[in-house]
C-alpha cells in the first residue's frame, strides 16, 4: 500500500491529540474559575483575566494555523497538526523539518511519499525538542531562585538581567531573519517583518506611556504580532518571495 502523510490513520491520531488536549484545557480553566471564587478573588477581575488572555492567544494561533499550512505542504496536515497544536513553535518545528528535508535532498515543493523521509523528518522534529522537556523540569528551579537572588539582592541588576535574558532569547532567532539577505529584496522580507512588529510595540508603548491608554498593556503583543502577519502577508507577494 502507497504511503500517504494524509492518510486516514494520521487524520485520526491527530483527532485524539487534539482532542486531549482541549479537553485538558477546558478541565483546567474550570477548576482554576472555581477555585478562584473559592478563595474570595473579584469575579470580574477574574472575568476580564480570562477574557484578556483568550484575545492574547489570537495572534499564535494565527501563527500555528500559517505553521501547520506552511509544513502541511510537504509533510501532509496530520503532523504539522499535531506537531503545532502540542508545541505550538513554528521558530522550531519549521527550521528543523526544512534542515532535514534539505539533508535528505527532499523538495519542500511536494508531498513526502517516501515512508523513510517521513519518519526521518518526523523523529528529528521529535528529539530536537526532548532536552527542553527533559531539562526544564531539572533546571527551571535552581535558575528561578537564582533569579530570585539577584533580584532580592539589586532590583535594578536583578532587571537587566533578565532584560539580557529575553533579548539573549531573541537573538538566537536573528540567524533567521537575515539568513537571506544576500539572495535579493525578497531576502529582506524577515527584517521587515520584524521592523514592522518593533514599530507597532513602540507606538502602543507610545500610546500606553503619553495617552494613558491602559489597556494597551495586555494586548500590545498581540497587535504587534498580528499586525506583523498581516505585513507578511501582504508584502511577501508583493516582494516576490
Amino acid at each position: 500500500m502507497e504511503f500517504s502523510p494524509n492518510s486516514s490513520f494520521l487524520y485520526m491520531l491527530a483527532v485524539i491529540v487534539i482532542l486531549f488536549i482541549m479537553v485538558q484545557s477546558v478541565f483546567f480553566l474550570v477548576r482554576s474559575y472555581r477555585h478562584g471564587k473559592e478563595i474570595g478573588m473579584d469575579m470580574a477581575k477574574l472575568k476580564k483575566m480570562i477574557l484578556s488572555t483568550a484575545i492574547f492567544t489570537i495572534a499564535p494561533a494565527v501563527s500555528i494555523l500559517l505553521g501547520v499550512l506552511t509544513l502541511s505542504k510537504f509533510l501532509g496536515i496530520p503532523l504539522p497538526w499535531i506537531r503545532m497544536s502540542v508545541i505550538g513553535a513554528l521558530t522550531y518545528e519549521l527550521p528543523a523539518a526544512t534542515s532535514t528535508a534539505n539533508a535528505l535532498g527532499i523538495s519542500l515543493s511536494q508531498t513526502i511519499t517516501d515512508p523513510k523521509n517521513y519518519t526521518a523528518i518526523a523523529w528529528v522534529m521529535t528529539l530536537g525538542i526532548m532536552p527542553s522537556i527533559v531539562l526544564t523540569p531539572i533546571l527551571m528551579r535552581p535558575i528561578q531562585k537564582g533569579i530570585v537572588s539577584i533580584q532580592t539582592k539589586d532590583k535594578k541588576w536583578g532587571e537587566i538581567f533578565m532584560s539580557a535574558m529575553f533579548l539573549g532569547m531573541i537573538s538566537a532567532f536573528l540567524g533567521m531573519v537575515f539568513a537571506n539577505v544576500r539572495s535579493g529584496l525578497a531576502g529582506f522580507i524577515p527584517l521587515f517583518v520584524l521592523l514592522v512588529s518593533a514599530a507597532l510595540m513602540t507606538v502602543c508603548g507610545l500610546l500606553i506611556r503619553k495617552c494613558r491608554w491602559n489597556f494597551l498593556q495586555t494586548y500590545a503583543l498581540p497587535i504587534s504580532m498580528i499586525g506583523a502577519m498581516v505585513f507578511a502577508a501582504v508584502i511577501t507577494p508583493v516582494i516576490g518571495g
